[in-house]
């Protein structure tokens, strides 16, 4: 178990959708950039990955024109419009981007077929109702909250998944919170804790990935002193203090094997039968 002072935290949050995001996003970089995505910055302090074939952007944009702070899109064509597009605003916990990235990577090693393959109803990999399996394997509840919306809640109603059934114009699914896939937390949809989209098109593995993190039980770390990156209603732990480590048997080996040696015994004379008269004192006169 690493020690305290490794970890970037010092108190575990859970359920996890309580949590926000952490302060740097490299941790959901990584899984890209280990594959050979190129990474540049502007200016203002963004950041970019392209994918090697120009077909895959991922923008990270802490100096964005609003919310979004993750934007990645896909394309057919590198010139033409995306045919997916998924957004992470900026206070969604920052393990839900990285369980989406590190699968994209796997997606994109396999090449367009898996990483553009449009969701398919009844398909064994791409039916859309593969995204919501995690959610309902971990309890979350069916719910329509709205008409023509289709949701479904966490045990305690602060997480949400929804899907919007029709027509949606592809255009507004990339650029707005209008878009096929919408997962938030909070009381109020119009002011959630966190929100994440995903157009119509997006790979259902990529959905996948991102709702079994969300419905993941494990706590996540964050500073408790940094109240901003997780609700006031989350269950807070710090972090217990390593006890002393117990010595394994090889570690007792190794302290016998640097234990002094004991000094040796030497001969002390001893007196017996056969000892010299000499030696022994006689009465004085």
């Amino acid at each position: 178990m690493p020690h305290p002072d490794d970890l970037d935290g010092d108190v575990y949050v859970s359920p996890r959708h309580l949590a926000g995001s952490t302060p740097t996003g490299d941790p959901a970089l990584e899984p890209l950039r280990e594959i050979g995505w190129d990474l540049h910055h502007d200016d203002r302090g963004n950041a970019y990955l392209n994918a090697p074939d120009g077909k895959v952007r991922l923008g990270y944009l802490p100096e964005g024109d609003d919310d979004g702070l993750w934007r990645i899109n896909a394309y057919r064509d590198a010139f033409a419009q995306p045919a997916w597009g998924v957004c992470f605003n900026d206070s969604c916990p920052t393990e839900f981007v990285t369980a989406f990235t590190a699968t994209l990577a796997k997606l994109y090693q396999q090449g367009p077929e898996s990483y553009l393959a449009r969701p398919l109803i009844g398909s064994r990999d791409q039916d859309p109702f593969l995204g919501v399996v995690p959610l309902l394997r971990r309890g979350w509840v069916i719910d329509r909250p709205r008409w023509g919306v289709f949701a479904v809640d966490s045990p305690d109603g602060l997480a949400h998944l929804e899907y919007t059934t029709g027509d949606l114009a592809p255009e507004i699914e990339v650029t707005s919170r209008t878009a096929r896939w919408h997962l938030w937390a909070g009381t109020s949809v119009d002011h959630p804790y966190w929100y994440a989209t995903a157009s119509t098109d997006t790979p259902v593995p990529l959905l996948a990935a991102v709702t079994d993190s969300v419905s993941d039980p494990a706590p996540v770390l964050r500073w408790q002193n940094d109240r901003s990156s997780y609700q006031a209603t989350a269950h807070v732990t710090p972090i217990a203090p390593p006890g002393p480590r117990v010595p394994t048997p090889l570690d007792a080996a190794r302290a016998a094997r640097r234990r002094p040696a004991a000094p040796a015994t030497s001969s002390v004379p001893r007196w017996t039968t056969s000892t010299s008269r000499r030696a022994l004192p006689g009465p004085r006169h």
